[in-house]
């Protein structure tokens, strides 16, 4: 079995032959119109949580780990990663649907993956929506499992804009 750190270098390795045009680097804040437009049209955007907000929210928590992937000038892909010192998390991972098939969503990952590691994350964790099969297969292909856990969530700040004919009085 290949420890982290050969797994990593082997990794690597692919990484560079596969990389090809695409550069990853840390979001800017001039990345925002073009990250929201690619959350839209891979659908990851839902009415009950507001990209722009949750751009900001990540900007204050390790800026570093909201990795951007780049071709020919453009935004083809990201990820948002986080870690909080017990667990390493994965969310928002989108291609350009016209650049996918293209092992850009993995580069992504294991780029993620990388500067968890040397961050000292000894796991990564990351949400899927049971629907969503195609995102569940490509994760299992890149070595995660389903946990025996059940994922709960409390909304402590609400990211939906009431219009006025909603609002309660």
């Amino acid at each position: 079995m290949l420890g982290p750190l050969n797994r990593f270098i082997r990794v690597r390795s692919a990484r560079s032959e596969a990389l090809g045009a695409m550069q990853i680097r840390p979001f800017v804040p001039s990345d925002e119109p073009a990250i929201v437009e690619l959350w839209n049209k891979c659908g990851l955007v839902r009415p009950w949580n507001d990209p722009h907000k949750d751009i900001a929210r990540k900007l204050e928590v390790r800026p570093d780990l909201f990795l951007v992937g780049v071709e020919g000038g453009k935004i083809v892909a990201c990820v948002m990663a986080g870690y909080e010192g017990h667990r390493g998390w994965l969310n928002y991972l989108a291609v350009d649907p016209d650049h996918q098939r293209r092992g850009f969503g993995r580069l992504m990952v294991v780029e993620a993956e990388r500067r968890l590691f040397e961050a000292g994350c000894p796991k990564v964790s990351l949400q899927v929506r049971t629907s969503n099969r195609a995102a569940l297969e490509f994760y299992r292909k890149m070595g995660y499992s389903v946990d025996d856990v059940v994922s709960l969530g409390k909304r402590l700040v609400s990211d939906v804009v009431e219009s006025p004919s909603t609002e309660k009085t």
